[in-house]
């Protein structure tokens, strides 16, 4: 058996597709990591999270952590649009997935207006509040059961250590319950009569109590070991770009996963509309950041194939040269063509690298769409699993001159994120690794003709660069 490290933490970072679990040391070296996929169950009243599941699977790993580590702390980190409605035992109902149909309800006459809130009206449970409202009609006596609604990372800080707290990246995430400039709830909490189920709200990194005995004993974690409220892991992308005081110079985050989001310091909300999915999350220190989305890991596995190879700089120069490309959208959920069918125009690859290459090129023109929708201005990081892509960034640069463009080194942002909510004064590890623009003959035609074939499908297209 391995002899035990010092101090460390555990992350248990919950994204849509993969459940990880990070043992992470007081340096921030990975000790070990270990995955799970991310399941929906379709038994019981709605498609659902398989929170059991997790729970099971999450016991037994840190039991194998707890042989490696000294363990102080554990913190949540998970997907937004998600939470939990408990009493004392546990769930009153199953923790709805976002993407499940919510038939039979009038949901936009009950929402505040997008200039409250900066939150768009979103497919789906796409919209917290909506899904929500519609248990609250379907599931009255449960809904009304429930002692506490809890946003997603805290509801396994929760079941961890038996304390309730609220927390603001998770509400400030397109959940119609949150106003972004004041830092408060919205209209709709109290049209809704849900204040008294709302817990107290807590910083992402406050120390909510200790292991419950329970998970101790069958853990074998210490028992003074402390669980953190958590964060919604786009925002924890974001912890390592806050100072302490929150000032930052502008500089734009894409974290990236199955949802690429690009978060934009120091641009104004002013600018936000709602017809394009753009919206103000709040970030771990409690202020609006202007951020615009597209689900760009789904949307690349849809163009890319069941098992991507990675494409040479030929099959890229090929694609652009014959005008393939690939108009949006290829997800259900989100974005700025969200409700399109996707297609694709010109000759349709022919092999794997040519589908990789169309990939690529599908995502470095959204993502450049949207940073000229939010008036992105600074040098811009990548984070998360376009990291892994070695044209995306180099491409987009090329797109971009007057942004540097690096990757982080970390390719799981979120991990460092909840990693730095213990350890507040640390310097995060590792480093960003910049990226030179890659020349692509064509690519700025490329981009034009594609924004024009976006534009006559009927959606405003922002000015190029």
């Amino acid at each position: 058996m391995q002899a035990r490290t010092g101090d460390a933490l555990i992350v248990l970072d919950i994204g849509k597709t993969n459940v990880k679990l990070a043992l992470v040391d007081a340096a921030g070296r990975m000790i070990a990591e270990e995955r799970r996929p991310n399941a929906i169950l379709r038994d019981g009243p709605y498609p659902h999270h398989d929170t059991d599941g997790i729970w099971e699977w999450m016991l037994a790993t840190c039991r194998g952590f707890a042989r490696r580590a000294q363990v102080s702390a554990i913190v949540p980190v998970t997907h937004g649009a998600t939470a939990a409605l408990v009493d004392d035992a546990g769930l009153v109902l199953p923790v709805l997935d976002y993407e499940a149909a919510l038939p039979d309800l009038d949901y936009a006459a009950l929402r505040p207006p997008y200039a409250e809130t900066y939150s768009p009206l979103l497919p789906a449970g796409l919209n917290l509040g909506r899904q929500l409202a519609w248990l609250q009609q379907r599931h009255p006596e449960d809904f009304a059961r429930a002692r506490h609604i809890l946003m997603y990372p805290q509801y396994w800080a929760w079941r961890l250590c038996g304390v309730a707290a609220g927390e603001a990246t998770s509400l400030g995430c397109h959940t119609d319950m949150w106003d972004p400039v004041r830092q408060d709830y919205s209209a709709l909490v109290e049209r809704m009569g849900w204040e008294s189920k709302l817990p107290p709200i807590a910083a992402p990194w406050a120390a909510l109590g200790t292991l419950r005995a329970e998970v101790a004993e069958a853990t074998g974690l210490p028992a003074d070991c402390e669980v953190l409220c958590g964060i919604h892991d786009s925002n924890a992308s974001l912890v390592r770009y806050l100072g302490r005081d929150g000032a930052a110079a502008p500089r734009t985050v894409l974290s990236t996963g199955t949802w690429l989001i690009a978060a934009a310091f120091g641009t104004s909300l002013d600018g936000l509309r709602e017809d394009a999915d753009m919206l103000a999350n709040t970030n771990a220190l409690g202020q609006p950041v202007a951020c615009m989305r597209f689900m760009g890991g789904r949307e690349f596995a849809a163009l890319a194939g069941d098992q991507p190879a990675s494409c040479s700089y030929l099959q890229l120069e090929q694609m652009v040269a014959r005008g393939s490309m690939a108009l949006p959208c290829f997800a259900d959920s989100g974005g700025p063509f969200a409700g399109r069918a996707g297609s694709i125009e010109g000759r349709a690859p022919v092999d794997a690298g040519e589908r990789f290459a169309l990939a690529t090129l599908y995502c470095v023109l959204m993502t450049d769409y949207c940073l000229d929708a939010l008036g992105a201005r600074g040098p811009i990081t990548v984070e998360g699993s376009f990291t892994a892509n070695p044209w995306f960034g180099p491409l987009l640069a090329g797109l971009r001159p007057q942004q540097a463009l690096s990757y982080s080194d970390d390719a799981s942002g979120t991990t460092c994120g909840g990693w730095l909510l213990r350890y507040r004064d640390a310097t995060p590890p590792g480093a960003s690794v910049f990226k030179a623009p890659r020349a692509l003959a064509g690519l700025e035609a490329y981009r034009a003709k594609w924004r024009e074939a976006v534009q006559q499908a009927g959606a405003p297209v922002a000015a190029a660069g």
